[in-house]
């Protein structure tokens, strides 16, 4: 199996490409830097795994939920390259990093959203649930029902941190069969913008 899989949905950049070789190109601080450098990381991590985007059997990318600019850059750069070598695509969520990065059981993954709220989302072994985004109050209530939190940075609330760029890549091998026409790829918001809310 041989991918290109991009992660800009946060401040982290992680670029991925697997071939005879893996390249992990990550990041974490790339803050409004990810249109920058995002191109330049491509090439040089498909250069490490020793592969052309035309040998790739899909590209992946983050669709979110996260920064909102960051998923739109790395969903845009992914339907292009997608595109131009008529390869298909695989939509990845951060909560599929975080819950791939991490062991079997009960984990509530979960993404800081500001302000004293949480991009969450349950998964019991490899089965996601409901994602939601909800106050600091009720992801703890779902602590207390025996969820284990993980997250890829530190957060309000004590969680374990886990690798997402090793999620990321997990989760592309094991979601692999769902890669689709590049067009279907489409952003996992979860709320409205600042910008939208503030109208």
């Amino acid at each position: 199996m041989k991918f290109l899989a991009i992660d800009t949905s946060s401040k982290r950049l992680t670029v991925i490409a697997k071939g005879e070789k893996t390249a992990i190109r990550d990041f974490p601080d790339c803050t409004a830097q990810h249109s920058v450098r995002l191109m330049g990381e491509i090439d040089i991590a498909l250069k490490e795994a020793g592969i052309s985007l035309s040998d790739c059997d899909f590209l992946a990318c983050v669709v979110g939920p996260g920064s909102f600019t960051g998923i739109r850059i790395g969903i845009a750069t992914v339907k292009g390259l997608a595109t131009a070598a008529e390869k298909p695509a695989l939509a990845v969520t951060s909560f599929d990093t975080l819950a791939y990065a991490e062991g079997s059981g009960k984990k509530l993954c979960l993404i800081d959203a500001g302000h004293g709220y949480f991009y969450a989302c349950p998964y019991d072994g490899r089965a996601a649930g409901t994602a939601r985004y909800m106050p600091k109050e009720e992801a703890e209530s779902l602590i207390f029902e025996g969820y284990v939190p993980i997250s890829g940075e530190q957060l309000p609330i004590e969680s374990k941190i886990v690798s997402t760029a090793e999620g990321l890549l997990k989760a592309a091998e094991a979601l692999s069969g769902n890669a689709r026409p590049c067009a279907w790829l489409e952003a996992e918001y979860l709320r409205k913008s600042n910008a939208e809310e503030g109208r």
